[in-house]
């Protein structure tokens, strides 16, 4: 990763490769169906109860963010340290909101695929977004972004 880089330089944009994950899920359950639980337990609308609340906790974020001046997307400059909203409890909002989204529909959808492509989404997005944020943010932001960072913890 270049030093002087103006952006994090992630790997994949995060929504991209959640819907990646989501997609993969679906298909691969298309192809070789795997229950995530007991026929007799009916609990779909848990997981459409948990995939609102990631929705809103993302969509928190993006309205603290935007508000606070700074860019959501990861292919344009952050501004600012946000320490507001949910980034008081968690550096990462959106991230832990797509995470739990795909927890909501793996068991919505009765989806054991779903579940399983949380792995591989988490892997990337730890470290080939995350890692590659916090390096950047820390960069630009210098002590502002260690304080930020010794207060507030990565995911809760």
């Amino acid at each position: 990763m270049d030093d002087t880089a103006a952006t994090a330089q992630v790997m994949i944009r995060p929504p991209l490769g959640w819907g990646l994950a989501v997609v993969a899920g679906l298909a691969l359950n298309w192809l070789v169906p795997l229950p995530l639980l007991p026929a007799d337990l009916t609990i779909g609308w848990l997981g459409a109860v948990v995939f609102v609340l990631a929705l809103a906790l993302v969509a928190w974020a993006i309205v603290t963010i935007t508000r606070a001046g700074s860019n959501v997307p990861t292919n344009l400059p952050t501004t600012t340290i946000v320490v507001s909203g949910p980034y008081r409890f968690t550096r990462n909002p959106i991230y832990l909101g797509m995470l739990l989204g795909l927890i909501g529909l793996a068991i919505a959808f009765d989806n054991l695929w779903l579940l399983l492509m949380l792995v591989p989404f988490a892997l990337v997005v730890r470290y080939g977004v995350v890692a590659r944020e916090e390096a950047y943010l820390e960069r630009r932001f210098g002590d502002v972004y260690r304080d930020y960072r010794l207060r507030v913890r990565r995911w809760l």
